[in-house]
C-alpha cells in the first residue's frame, strides 16, 4: 500500500457526510464514495451524452462516460506518482460530469439561457445536485451522501451568490482557498482527456485534418518525432502514437511543476495546502502549447460548420422542450409532475438535463410529432 503525503487527503480523517453512516469497513470513505457513483443512474446515463459529436453520429466517438473514465485513468496515474489519495481522485473524475446536459456545452447553453430568470443552469452545480439531492437509491436520504472531499472536488467553479447557499462545500470560493490536491488534479486531468481525444475524434471525423494541426506546436512536435522513428507509419496508428506522446508529455510536465510547487511551499498537510495558491499546474511553456491546443480546437473544430449545425438542432431542441414542459406541466412524467408544484422551472430543468442525446430526441418527437406515440 502507498504511503500518502502529508498533505493528501486521508479517507479516516474526512470531513464527513451531510448525513452519518457506519463505516464502510473494508472499504475506505473515499472506496464508498467511487462504488456509489458507479452504480448511480445518472453515471449510467453518460454512455448516451456527447462531448462534441451527437450520440448517432458514430459508435467510435467518446461519451461523456468514456471521456469520465480516460480522465479518472489519467488522475489515478497522477495520483500514484504524487502519493495522493487515488479513489478519491476517481470518485470526482467519475462524478465531474454527471450534470451535463444532451447535447454536451450546447445543451449546456440553451438550458442556462432557459433557466436565465429562474437562477441559471450550469452543469458543475448540477453535478454537485445530483449527488446531493436527484439521485433517488437510499432510504434515509435523498442523493448519494458522498463525503465533504468528494462534493468539494465535484465543484470545481463556482459564483459567490451560488457559494453562500451551498454551506461548507461553498465556503472555499468566499475564503478564496483551495480544494485537495486530488480535486486539483482531476481538474487538470480533465483538460489533458479532453482536449486530447478532441484531437483524436476531430480527426476521425474528418472536420481537421492532419496539415491543419501541423500549425500546433505542441502536436507538430510529436507528430515530427513518431514520423521520424515510424516512417512507414499511417492512419490510426499515426495518429494513435502523436497523441498519446502528446499525453505523456501533458503528464510527465504536470507532474514536475506541482512537485515543484510542493517544494516551495512544502505544506505540512491538507489544511496547509488549502492555505496555497493552486500548486498542481502546467510550467509556463508547456500551458501555453496546451493553450495553443485548446485555442486550435475552438476555432477549427467547435465552430466548424457542421458542428454549427447540429449544435443549432441542438438548441432548439432543448428550448422546445423546456418551452412545452413549463407551459404545460402535465406533459412531464409524474415524479417531475410533484416537484414542479414547488417550483416548475428547476423540476423542467432537472429532467431535461438528466436526458441522454437519444431520449432527448425520442422526448422531442412524443411532444411536437402528432404521428409519435406519448
Amino acid at each position: 500500500m502507498i504511503d500518502l503525503a502529508p498533505y493528501a487527503a486521508q479517507s479516516a480523517h474526512s470531513r464527513g457526510r451531510r448525513y452519518p453512516e457506519p463505516p464502510a469497513a473494508p472499504r475506505s470513505e473515499f472506496q464508498r464514495d467511487r462504488d456509489r457513483i458507479i452504480h448511480s443512474t445518472a453515471f449510467r446515463r453518460l454512455e448516451y451524452k456527447t462531448q462534441v459529436f451527437v450520440n448517432h453520429e458514430g459508435d467510435l466517438f467518446r461519451t461523456r462516460l468514456t471521456h469520465s473514465l480516460e480522465v479518472a485513468q489519467i488522475g489515478r496515474t497522477l495520483a500514484r506518482i504524487l502519493n495522493l489519495d487515488e479513489d478519491l481522485v476517481e470518485t470526482i473524475a467519475l462524478a465531474h460530469d454527471l450534470g451535463h446536459t444532451p447535447f454536451g456545452h450546447t445543451g449546456q447553453d440553451a438550458l442556462n439561457d432557459c433557466m436565465k430568470d429562474h437562477g441559471g443552469f450550469e452543469h458543475n452545480l448540477q453535478s454537485l445536485r445530483v449527488v446531493d439531492t436527484l439521485e433517488q437509491k437510499y432510504a434515509e436520504f435523498d442523493g448519494l451522501n458522498l463525503t465533504f472531499e468528494a462534493r468539494e472536488g465535484i465543484l470545481k467553479h463556482c459564483s459567490k451568490k451560488n457559494a453562500e447557499r451551498l454551506g461548507d462545500v461553498g465556503q472555499r470560493f468566499l475564503a478564496a482557498s483551495q480544494p485537495s490536491l486530488e480535486a486539483q488534479i482531476v481538474n487538470l486531468a480533465d483538460e489533458v482527456a479532453y482536449n486530447n481525444h478532441d484531437v483524436d475524434d476531430g480527426l476521425r471525423s474528418g472536420l481537421i485534418t492532419l496539415e491543419q494541426l501541423e500549425e500546433v506546436a505542441l502536436f507538430r512536435r510529436h507528430l515530427g518525432t513518431v514520423r521520424q522513428r515510424y516512417p512507414a507509419l499511417t492512419d490510426r496508428r499515426l495518429i494513435h502514437e502523436t497523441v498519446r506522446r502528446m499525453i505523456d508529455t501533458l503528464v510527465t510536465d504536470l507532474v514536475g511543476q506541482t512537485r515543484a510547487n510542493l517544494a516551495a511551499h512544502h505544506p505540512a498537510d491538507i489544511d496547509a495546502l488549502r492555505a496555497c495558491p493552486p500548486l498542481a499546474a502546467f510550467s509556463p511553456a508547456i500551458r501555453e502549447e496546451h493553450l495553443a491546443l485548446k485555442r486550435f480546437l475552438f476555432q477549427s473544430l467547435y465552430r466548424h460548420y457542421k458542428v454549427a449545425r447540429m449544435s443549432e438542432k441542438a438548441s432548439r431542441l432543448i428550448r422546445g422542450l423546456f418551452a412545452a414542459f413549463t407551459a404545460e406541466p402535465k406533459l412531464l412524467p409524474p415524479e417531475f409532475q410533484d416537484r414542479a408544484e414547488t417550483d416548475l422551472a428547476r423540476a423542467v430543468c432537472d429532467y431535461i438535463a438528466g436526458m441522454t442525446d437519444r431520449y432527448a430526441i425520442l422526448e422531442h418527437r412524443r411532444v411536437f410529432d402528432i404521428e409519435e406515440l406519448a
